[in-house]
């Protein structure tokens, strides 16, 4: 009895030390091992024991099942999946107790198939010197993703000249998310840098996908497009365009544009390209890549304001001169109208480069998204090199 007691104790602490109190950092914790004989990579966070949250893959397979449930003492009771719709249909059901080193416990399906579960938490593989340095830094930062895209391989597809330069096109099968990297036309260290910027890219796109694929179950719906808009000495600038569904009540589609200053392999933000305000550019303002240091908060304050108070009516007030016609204040009551004075669709255009000029795109509230992406909202090189941003780029 005494023994029976102890070893339950022994159990409940490891379930903790394996578990609950790795999220002091608030990272989740990952185990790898088998369902059944298939072996599954799976996440769980405990940090609250009635709302425990998780998911895992199948490692043949890679999309996520999600998973919910409660941790009671020693004893994690999770459930497979999710209605939705108002459905109200049997789903499958993990239990799951701790071990020395992981959890061991039982896979049930609504018509009462069982399957054993063995898991030890996750020991990662250290990335070797040809893994892409976006990839490498998930193997601390997310060790979940970093699993997955070990078991995937991108696969080469067509070949183009864009401008003088040739483009490889890669694409991940399981997901068809595609994107090309620069295969000539650049010097060789420049256009290395430039292609990990590219590639990975790609690879966010993928977590995109399969983060959507489990956010909408079965009716996801997930599509891109990447078109080339200027490559050159100075910047690589590309548009992505995704139409998505990842549930809720309607689909939705947006650009993300990546914009690559050669010299340096670093994304460019517009704050490095333009610059409306007065003194010093903040530098890296808005940008969104592997190891770029996030903006204080009074820088972040100081950029908002920028873009709230100085950037946007300057931007309506150089539209208005180049595009009086579109500019125009639609008449009162004229609900099919664009109305491209609005200061609040400028806030934060997806923008990129163009061989004229800098191209930067409204933003509409759903309802009114027809209005997006009109072809004429480029501002002329000429003007953008009054206004130049953090970076000294060679633009056209």
């Amino acid at each position: 009895m005494l023994k029976g007691l102890m070893r339950q104790a022994l159990c409940v602490a490891a379930l903790f030390s394996v578990i609950y109190t790795a999220h002091a950092d608030d990272r989740q914790r990952v185990f790898t091992g088998t369902l059944g004989k298939t072996p599954i990579v799976l996440e769980l966070n405990t940090q609250q024991q009635d709302e425990v949250v998780g998911r895992y893959f199948y490692e043949k397979y890679h999309r996520d099942l999600l998973l919910s449930g409660t941790l009671h003492e020693s004893t994690l009771s999770l459930i497979e999946g999710e209605n939705r719709y108002g459905e109200e249909q049997p789903l499958p059901t993990l239990k799951l107790e701790a071990t020395a080193d992981g959890l061991q416990g039982e896979w049930q399906s609504p018509k009462g198939k069982k399957l054993p579960v063995k898991l030890v938490e996750a020991k990662v593989p250290a990335p070797t010197s040809t893994t892409l340095p976006f990839i490498a830094t998930l193997q601390h930062s997310n060790p979940y993703e970093y699993l997955r895209l070990q078991g995937l391989k991108l696969k080469a597809a067509k070949k183009e000249h864009f401008m003088g330069y040739e483009l490889q096109w890669w694409t991940e099968p399981e997901t068809t998310i595609s994107l090309f990297s620069i295969e000539s036309g650049l010097p060789k260290d420049e256009r290395q840098q430039v292609n990990q910027q590219l590639l990975a890219r790609l690879w966010q796109e993928v977590i995109r996908y399969h983060g959507c694929l489990m956010q909408g179950g079965v009716n996801t719906d997930f599509l891109q497009q990447v078109e080339p808009k200027l490559i050159s000495p100075a910047v690589v600038s590309l548009n992505v365009s995704t139409s998505y569904y990842c549930g809720g009540a309607h689909p939705d589609f947006g650009d993300s544009p990546l914009n690559i200053d050669v010299k340096t392999g670093h994304p460019l933000s517009l704050g490095d390209v333009l610059w409306a305000g007065e003194g010093a550019p903040i530098l890296h303002a808005d940008r969104d890549s592997p190891g770029d240091q996030p903006l204080s908060t009074a820088q972040s304050d100081a950029y908002s304001t920028y873009q709230r108070e100085v950037l946007v009516p300057w931007l309506i007030k150089q539209f208005t001169t180049l595009h009086p016609n579109e500019m125009k204040k639609p008449a009162e009551g004229d609900d099919n109208a664009c109305d491209y004075s609005d200061e609040s669709i400028w806030g934060y255009s997806p923008w990129y480069f163009t061989e004229s000029g800098l191209y930067l795109s409204p933003y509409f509230a759903r309802v009114a998204r027809a209005c997006d992406a009109p072809d004429w909202s480029i501002l002329p090189y000429s003007l953008v090199k009054q206004h130049p941003g953090a970076v000294k780029l060679q633009l056209p």
